[in-house]
């Protein structure tokens, strides 16, 4: 019908999705934004739950809050089943949705690589059901081990073993290992610490592939004064319930595998074949468009792009830059205009280790230490969505770094829907 708005759907209430969303607020367009969640979840911190650092509602932002007030956004909490491109149409739980353009950032999921079980006896750290999984695990684990009477299921109890060396495996590492040190030494002074035991395993030569062989070491000497024991150019042969087998046939009896040795795109259900990475990301023209779908826009970690003849990885900021460039696109387009090239700026990364320590890289130029750390804090606190948020991470932050206790001690089972 002419004068009718264009309509936009949005798969997604990630970095992609949100951001995308948020560039159409008061735009001459009507956007509707889908996700099986009614919340945004800030995810760099979600290991931070894991360890019982912070609340899960303190990384989480309601949907609908974010958008209240914007006349052209709507928001439907439904599952995605299929998508029909030759009919502009998304299959949802709640029924077809028809588009004009399509905004696709589904994100991403762990890839467990073929080992053996890996999927089966390993937890994940993808959304922030895994996290209080997470953390109800540990602390599960501690309570067995305060009354068990075995000394081999004490230990396995006691017995953490992370796989990938990446910043989730890193950053999980150092806040378990402050989290056992602190507050868990305090509430169970009747467990011997020497069986505590956090080993840190990855394939690479490295920690942090992506930072300088000096940072790395930084990272690592760091974490082994901490109590982690680091093995690195080692993989994983087979995860078994109460044990895990390395290549070089080394046997760890464990009760907790945390897998975060890497992730891959979202498998989607199509009318018609995209063409797809390795990892199942979807390969895009540099529009951020695949092939033959003029009006539909990948982005985030299901888009495979090459730049500077390297994929963009799949993190945070990736991903906001392109849902941003997406919904420019769109709006060039309603308006007759060529979309143009997305080119991702590159703002630096950094990982947290623990208290006071931290690598951040601008660039060329990397810093360790405790500039690096309060940088760190800085920009996390910066980019986290909702101020009742910013103040209570803050405030869990502020707790912990004084008084070495931590919040998040409660196990709550997770109720059937």
């Amino acid at each position: 019908m002419k004068g009718e708005k264009q309509h936009v759907v949005i798969i997604g209430a990630g970095f992609a999705g949100l951001f995308a969303t948020k560039a159409f607020f008061g735009k001459n367009v009507r956007v509707t934004l889908i996700d099986k969640n009614n919340y945004h979840t800030f995810n760099p911190l979600l290991y931070q739950v894991g360890a019982a650092l912070i609340e899960p509602d303190q990384i989480a932002y309601p949907v609908r809050s974010f958008i209240r007030k914007k006349n052209n956004i709507d928001f439907l909490m439904a599952d995605i089943l299929s998508f029909k491109f030759k009919k502009n149409t998304v299959v949802t739980s709640r029924g077809e949705i028809p588009y004009d353009y399509l905004i696709i950032g589904c994100g991403s999921v762990s890839a467990f690589f073929g080992v053996k079980g890996a999927d089966k006896y390993s937890l994940t750290l993808k959304n922030l059901d895994d996290a209080l999984m997470l953390r109800n695990h540990v602390l599960l684990n501690f309570e067995k081990a305060s009354w068990c009477d075995n000394e081999e299921e004490r230990k396995r109890c006691l017995n953490f073993v992370i796989i990938g060396g990446g910043p989730t495996g890193v950053e999980f590492a150092g806040a378990l290992a402050e989290f056992v040190q602190g507050p868990l030494r305090k509430d169970f002074p009747g467990i011997d610490y020497r069986d505590v035991q956090i080993t840190l395993v990855d394939v690479a030569k490295q920690l942090l592939g992506m930072y300088s062989q000096e940072s790395a070491q930084y990272v690592k000497k760091k974490l082994e004064s901490m109590n982690v024991k680091v093995l690195l150019n080692t993989s994983v042969s087979q995860v078994k319930k109460g044990e895990i087998i390395l290549n070089n046939g080394l046997v760890i009896k464990t009760n907790t595998v945390l897998w975060s040795a890497g992730v891959r795109g979202c498998s989607i259900k199509t009318d018609i074949k995209l063409k797809t990475s390795r990892d199942m990301r979807i390969e895009v023209d540099s529009t951020l468009r695949p092939a033959g779908l003029d009006n539909v826009f990948i982005c985030g970690d299901m888009a495979f792009l090459l730049q500077d003849d390297k994929p963009l990885p799949m993190i945070a900021p990736v991903a906001t830059q392109e849902g941003i460039h997406s919904a420019k696109n769109i709006l060039r387009m309603i308006d007759g205009k060529e979309p143009i090239p997305f080119r991702y700026k590159d703002k630096g990364s950094m990982v947290t280790i623990g208290r006071n320590s931290a690598v951040t890289r601008v660039g060329h130029m990397e810093w360790t230490g405790f500039i690096a750390w309060v940088l760190w804090l800085f920009i996390h606190i910066l980019y986290l969505i909702g101020f009742r948020n910013k103040i209570l991470v803050m405030m869990s932050w502020f707790r912990d770094y004084l008084f070495f206790e931590r919040s998040g001690k409660m196990i709550i089972p997770k109720k059937e829907e």
